[in-house]
């Protein structure tokens, strides 16, 4: 039988999602609960692969098993084992044909920062700070031009071993607003996919042409020419946290 997975984690002290020989991961720690909790190995998959630093708010994983454990009940039993920056939100046996890589029809990160003249260490955990001037209604206007389906070879790690760079992006949102004095932003990326650091490079890129060291002219072309020297710089991994995976139907 399948089950599905809800997860919340904060990426700090992991090596991203996959498990690794060299360091600590989430998919490791997952495992490791649930060999305990079904006395068995298991084979947990996540939608995608989230990397050293970044957090996630919404992961969703299956794994296959045959167990009496109800379903609902895989939340609690495994929460009892893991360590207190990894949750299991939700647990539900998985829809006919459910895959959380394959069935995934949308994915929501969030990338935070905050703009002050000094570092706040309350915020630095899941925020990036900029302490650089930066032009706020420029930043809206820079996520309209990564609206719609573009090649992102630019904005791709490299290295990358993908079949196509090309992604659609459905809407970037970017919401500000004030706290502890200093300029709270979020921005909010929707798309059918991403790839190694595209996100945070897209960011670093929309940051780089709000303080007027891209222009329009550089960004367009980062987009139609694949040309790396284009965009901005990639933004760390603690602002970045997954949201949201839409599969068209209710998981749980």
């Amino acid at each position: 039988m399948r089950y599905v997975l809800l997860v919340a984690y904060d990426g700090t002290d992991y090596g991203g999602w996959q498990i690794q020989s060299n360091t600590v991961t989430v998919q490791e720690k997952l495992t490791k609960a649930l060999k305990e909790t079904l006395g068995a190995d298991v084979c947990v998959t996540a939608s995608g692969r989230t990397d050293s630093g970044v957090h996630a708010a919404a992961q969703v994983c299956h794994f296959d098993a045959e167990t009496t454990v109800p379903p609902e009940r895989f939340a609690d039993a495994l929460n009892f084992r893991l360590p207190a920056d990894i949750s299991v939100l939700k647990s539900s046996a998985a829809p006919d044909g459910f895959d959380a890589v394959r069935s995934a029809k949308k994915k929501t990160y969030c990338y935070r920062l905050y703009l002050s003249r000094r570092r706040n260490p309350l915020k630095d955990r899941y925020s990036a700070w900029i302490k650089y001037n930066i032009d706020l209604q420029k930043l809206k206007k820079a996520a309209e031009m990564f609206n719609g389906e573009h090649d992102f070879k630019a904005y791709c790690a490299a290295g990358s071993q993908v079949k196509t760079t090309v992604r659609e992006i459905y809407s970037i949102g970017v919401y500000i607003g004030e706290s502890r004095g200093s300029t709270d932003v979020e921005i909010s990326v929707c798309g059918n996919g991403f790839l190694y650091n595209m996100v945070r490079t897209l960011v670093g890129t929309m940051l780089y042409y709000a303080a007027g060291r891209l222009t329009e002219e550089d960004v367009l072309r980062s987009l139609e020419e694949c040309d790396r020297s284009a965009v901005g710089k990639t933004m760390p991994a603690n602002g970045l946290t997954l949201e949201n995976v839409d599969y068209g139907v209710e998981l749980f």
